[in-house]
């Protein structure tokens, strides 16, 4: 799955983390790991529409044993990833905060949700994100062109 995302569109915020988790729950996820993708992909994409230039672009690829989650953008890009991870540390500015984003929480609930977590920025760079939730087997999606897990 890909969706575009457009810089400052928080009147389409949210629309691409609730179609990823609609999908997963279409595709027989569990409520709690659809919950756990949704809010993840739900920080990144906020993260996009807040801090981006041009626009970014969130990719999601559900495998029978993992959900791997990317977005990558133009934006400014981070200088001190260590401080970004930091609860509370936040660039956006007061205009963002006074819509109620930018509380310095995003990637900290990213890093909540996800097993893995790798983020690649450097100023005037841009930023991406990578996420990776490994599906315990009672979550692990059949393959279906497996004749042992096909109905």
């Amino acid at each position: 799955m890909r969706y575009d995302i457009k810089p400052r569109d928080y009147t389409n915020g949210g629309q691409a983390s609730s179609h990823i988790k609609r999908a997963l729950l279409r595709l027989g996820a569990t409520p709690q790991l659809a919950r756990q993708c949704g809010i993840a992909i739900y920080e990144a994409e906020m993260n996009l529409i807040i801090h981006t230039n041009n626009g970014g672009v969130i990719r999601v690829q559900i495998e029978p044993h993992r959900i791997l989650m990317q977005t990558t953008d133009d934006g400014p890009g981070i200088a001190d990833i260590e401080k970004a991870l930091t609860p509370g540390w936040s660039t956006a500015t007061q205009e963002v905060r006074d819509m109620g984003f930018g509380a310095g929480m995003g990637l900290v609930n990213i890093s909540r949700c996800v097993d893995k977590m790798t983020l690649d920025s450097a100023p005037g760079k841009g930023t991406k994100l990578l996420m990776e939730i490994i599906l315990r087997p009672e979550e692990r999606f059949k393959e279906m062109d497996d004749p042992e897990t096909a109905p």
